[in-house]
């Protein structure tokens, strides 16, 4: 028999709630959304929301409008529906009472000042000695262990950004647009079978290569530039990313430099994942293989991040997280080197922690000798 994998992740996390004297948790965050319920609507920006989940002990509703009430009866199996007619925070108080809510917890990280006080004030609707908990993100530590399944549907999704990516590599050249590239890139995900993009591709020449999320903009490619190109796919909400960087036939010295360091300190830190190891450790090795080098400044972001329904979530590590390392996380590695004036390089893959070190998802290709 096939385990309901939402009703699995569910299970989880009303044993935290336990643990923390809850009633029920209100989930906004629209990843952790569907991760709970296989919701698949999205929300078009941060003040507009295609539903809530309200999560108790022992039974589970999905509060959403009108042009959502066919898909959501659809999809996420077991769940009560409550349709609102003129916003969710008008029927929210009625299923507060309904579940006997108490202590609410809620995503405090990603409500709101104005969505947090309308949350509270229908809590205090039901009873007015009613507690709102938000001191951590719940549903964010459950998915930062991947299940197999989440894991193919990662791997489907680098696969089908790193076709696309051949395609584009063989075809750079001097003389083309940052936005020519960005835009085959694009196009080629979109076409590819892919949902989306997972984030508007970086494709970042010469100079622009000291920004580290640059926009693509109208500048041609010389033959002295290096160019970073950093992509990613979406399959089945499961997000990819990947980062190489293309060196121009007369790059300077100095820019091949920078990159045989950066991919030393990526060989180094993938060497040295696995469970048990604190990531700070990870960031560590890749950060002082750089700073030995002399461009220690030169490295200001982390050196990777959990990667999933969001292209960039839990674990984080860099120079001030720490997470210890569990089987099944997935992580980028992506130390880079940006150097206002010159340029920069980057190179990223996604790796898997395995029970005994690390399995890299992505094609050791496109590197440069």
């Amino acid at each position: 028999m096939v385990q309901d994998p939402f009703a699995a992740r569910r299970h989880a996390l009303r044993e935290k709630m336990e643990s923390l004297a809850l009633d029920a948790v209100l989930v906004t965050v629209p990843e952790n959304r569907y991760y709970l319920s296989g919701f698949e609507a999205e929300d078009m920006n941060l003040m507009e929301s295609s539903g809530q989940l309200l999560i108790g002990m022992d039974r589970q509703a999905l509060l959403t409008d009108f042009r959502y009430e066919e898909q959501a009866a659809r999809e996420a199996s077991g769940y009560e529906l409550v349709v609102y007619r003129e916003g969710w925070t008008q029927v929210l108080p009625d299923v507060l009472r309904s579940f006997g809510v108490r202590r609410l917890g809620v995503e405090a990280h990603h409500l709101t000042v104005e969505r947090f006080r309308q949350v509270e004030q229908a809590l205090h609707e039901v009873h007015s000695k009613a507690e709102l908990w938000g001191e951590e993100p719940l549903v964010e530590a459950f998915r930062m262990v991947k299940d197999p399944s989440e894991i193919e549907r990662m791997r489907r999704a680098l696969d089908l950004a790193e076709s696309v990516f051949d395609r584009v590599w063989q075809g750079l050249r001097p003389g083309l647009s940052e936005r020519e590239i960005a835009w085959a890139i694009e196009k080629g995900i979109r076409e590819s079978g892919a949902e989306a993009v997972s984030f508007p591709p970086i494709v970042a020449s010469g100079p622009n290569g000291a920004l580290p999320h640059a926009v693509p903009t109208a500048r041609v490619i010389g033959e002295e530039d290096a160019v970073i190109l950093d992509l990613g796919a979406r399959w089945h909400h499961y997000c990819s990313d990947m980062t190489r960087t293309w060196l121009g036939p007369r790059v300077p010295a100095k820019l091949r430099e920078i990159y045989h360091i950066v991919r030393e300190a990526q060989l180094a830190a993938m060497d040295a994942i696995r469970p048990g190891v604190d990531s700070h450790e990870v960031d560590g090795i890749a950060r002082g293989i750089i700073d030995k080098a002399g461009y220690g400044a030169a490295f200001g972001h982390g050196l990777g991040h959990g990667i999933g329904l969001a292209v960039h979530e839990k674990p984080g590590y860099g120079k001030k997280t720490s997470v210890v390392l569990q089987e099944n996380m997935v992580l980028t590695v992506e130390p880079g080197i940006y150097v206002s004036g010159l340029g920069g390089v980057r190179l990223e893959n996604m790796v898997r922690v395995t029970a005994e070190g690390c399995e890299c998802l992505s094609r050791n290709q496109w590197f440069v000798e």
